[in-house]
Order: structure tokens, then C-alpha cells, then sequence
């Protein structure tokens, strides 16, 4: 055999290999690939599939996760869920007094706001406040004189005092130097500069008049002028008192067009 021959006989042993190799790579590949258009749609469907059903997961966990986490009080800790109804619907600002016990003249004043109707309440500012000195009773059973601060929900439509009225104060507002207490507080302190600011609590009074006004119409032995004011470093009759600048900041940040009002008691109270 020449030389040439032989070399041909090597180059097709070669190609023949070659061809064979492709061969088999072809049909694993036709082995291992979808073997109808159908099959092929849904795999790719399921690879497409797969980070949106990652992210729906993901989405549902959080739904549950925000679900749980929600405050069933709308956002008002130490309230009674019949407290909790008897806020009106229309009321986008509160102040929530919550006595420490209800034999305890020590409370705190939280001042909330809320968007509208049905939202959860946010706490804006809060101070530390005095009661009554004798705590809480409810209204029914409230008598003139008894120490008491009234427990529930009420009404704030208007304001006044011996200052005049803070920059911004939108409630209506009697300047009057008839605003100054006689005599001296539950322990012997002083009680000047108690009624710089009052606010009045919608308790037994008129609405739309001054907090000086001395109608009381369910009847004088359930008392009244039941007010917001500046506290004189002891406890009350029954109103609330809070610091100055801080009763100076309630009238500036009050609004008759938010239906505020003002729910009271002990902690956990029902009203």
C-alpha cells in the first residue's frame, strides 16, 4: 500500500470517530429535551413560576406577620374595649388620662391623633398629670365634693383662663381674671397660677360657653367644673392637672374641626 493510501485510510478512521462521538452527544440530548412543545411550555412555566411563587410567599407571610402584629386596641394601650366604643367615630384627637390605680391621684396625659374615621391612633406627647385625691369613681355614683375625678368619655369644646390664650389656640377661648382659685389645695399647697389654662371636661356643664359658666345640668350634687389645667404640685378636687407648657402646647394643638375628646379613668378602666 503507498504511502498516499495510507494516509486516506487514517483520515477516514478519523471522520468516522468524529461522526460516531456526534452521534451519541446527539441522542443524549434528544434523550434529556422535552419531546413535545407541549412538555416544553411547561418547563419553561415552571422556571418563570418559580420567583413569583417565591414572592407570593414571601407577600403572605407578611399579610399574616402584619395581621398578628396589629394592636386589637387601635393603638391605645390600658383601655377597656367598652371605652373604646363609646369614642365617637368622628374624633381624630383624644387625650387619654390613665390613672395609675383607682385609688391614686397620679395619672398620665396622653394627647393622640388620627387620620380619620376607623385608623389606629398615635400617641403624639405625653405628661405626667394629678388626679383627684381620692382617684376615680363613675359618674353615676360621683357626689359633689367626694375627691373623685369622673371615669369615661367626654367632650372637649372649650377653653379659657387668667393668661391670654397661646398663639395658635383654636377652641374658643374666655380670658377672664375671674380664672383664679380661692383657698388652698387637698395637701395645703398653694394653688396660684392653677387656672392660667383650663381646658373644660364636658362633664355636667353646658357646651359652647366659658368654663366659668356655673350651670351644672344634671343637677349641683354630682358637682362639676371638672377641668384641664395647670397642676399646683398636689391633687385635685377632680380635675386634671398637667404642667404649664404643656396645658400652653394642648391649647395650641387642640381642634374643635378634629371632635376632640377626653377619656379618663384608671388603667384599664371601663367608662
Amino acid at each position: 500500500m503507498s504511502q498516499h493510501v495510507r494516509a486516506r485510510s487514517r483520515t477516514s478512521k478519523r471522520v468516522a470517530v468524529a461522526v460516531a462521538l456526534g452521534l451519541l452527544a446527539a441522542a443524549a440530548a434528544w434523550v434529556n429535551a422535552p419531546h413535545d412543545k407541549q412538555d416544553g411550555a411547561r418547563s419553561a412555566r415552571a422556571l418563570d413560576d418559580r420567583p413569583t411563587a417565591a414572592a407570593a410567599s414571601v407577600a403572605a407571610a407578611d399579610r399574616a406577620a402584619a395581621r398578628t402584629a396589629r394592636d386589637p386596641s387601635q393603638g391605645l394601650a390600658g383601655v377597656s374595649d367598652e371605652t373604646l366604643a363609646r369614642i365617637p367615630g368622628n374624633a381624630r384627637q383624644l387625650v387619654l388620662v390613665t390613672g395609675k390605680a383607682e385609688d391614686s391621684s397620679e395619672s398620665t396625659v396622653t394627647l393622640y391623633s388620627r387620620p380619620g374615621p376607623g385608623s389606629d391612633w398615635a400617641a403624639d406627647v405625653s405628661w405626667p398629670a394629678r388626679n383627684g385625691a381620692q382617684g376615680w369613681s363613675p359618674p353615676a355614683e360621683r357626689t359633689q365634693g367626694d375627691l373623685t375625678t369622673p371615669i369615661g368619655v367626654f367632650s372637649l369644646t372649650d377653653a379659657g383662663g387668667l393668661l391670654p390664650k397661646p398663639p395658635g389656640t383654636k377652641f374658643p377661648y374666655d380670658r377672664s381674671r375671674l380664672f383664679v382659685p380661692s383657698g388652698q389645695g387637698v395637701n395645703g399647697e398653694s394653688l396660684a397660677g392653677a387656672f392660667d389654662y383650663v381646658v373644660a371636661i364636658d362633664f355636667n356643664r353646658e357646651r359652647g360657653v366659658s368654663p366659668l359658666d356655673p350651670r351644672q345640668p344634671d343637677g349641683e350634687d354630682k358637682g362639676g367644673n371638672i377641668w384641664l389645667h395647670v397642676d399646683h404640685d398636689g391633687p385635685s378636687q377632680g380635675c386634671v392637672g398637667i404642667p404649664k407648657e404643656a396645658m400652653k402646647t394642648l391649647l395650641q394643638s387642640l381642634d374643635p374641626a378634629a371632635h376632640p375628646v377626653v377619656a379618663m379613668g384608671p388603667a384599664g378602666f371601663t367608662g
